[in-house]
């Protein structure tokens, strides 16, 4: 099944003196906010990507989005639409980082610290190697 590359739904943006600006998606039934419009859509795109990757990876159906003029706001809100670009979104996951605990002898440790060496780039050379992806 072909996936999507970009999705578009409508956020509301709501204001209220001396707090963030809040950002709720009511088609996923999540949210998130920022402390100017700037910073709200970004954290609103991020958002949304996250919600929908998800929902992908789940193999769950993915909402249809409410139309602009559908959406209902009140005096202190906004409805937005928001986009994202799904390929982004996913190739960022695919190659996102992972945490790995290894044991290693005292010696060795400490040999390594004291010629600041990079634990982390180390162990990716070596497994590219092993696994002949070099």
């Amino acid at each position: 099944m072909k996936k999507t590359e970009r999705y578009i739904y409508p956020a509301v943006f709501t204001y209220e003196a001396g707090q963030e600006i809040a950002v709720v998606f009511p088609d996923l039934d999540v949210a998130t906010s920022g402390t100017d419009d700037n910073d709200a859509l970004l954290s609103a795109r991020e958002l949304l990507g996250c919600a929908l990757y998800g929902l992908e990876e789940d193999d769950e159906e993915i909402p249809a989005p409410t139309p602009l003029s559908d959406v209902v706001v009140e005096p202190n809100e906004r409805a937005v639409l928001v986009d994202v670009y799904m390929p982004s979104v996913r190739m960022a996951k695919v190659n996102r980082s992972v945490n790995r605990t290894v044991t290693l002898p005292a010696w060795l440790n400490a040999a390594a610290i004291e010629r600041n060496i990079n634990f982390s780039q180390v162990l990716q050379d070596a497994l590219k190697a092993q696994i002949h992806l070099e």
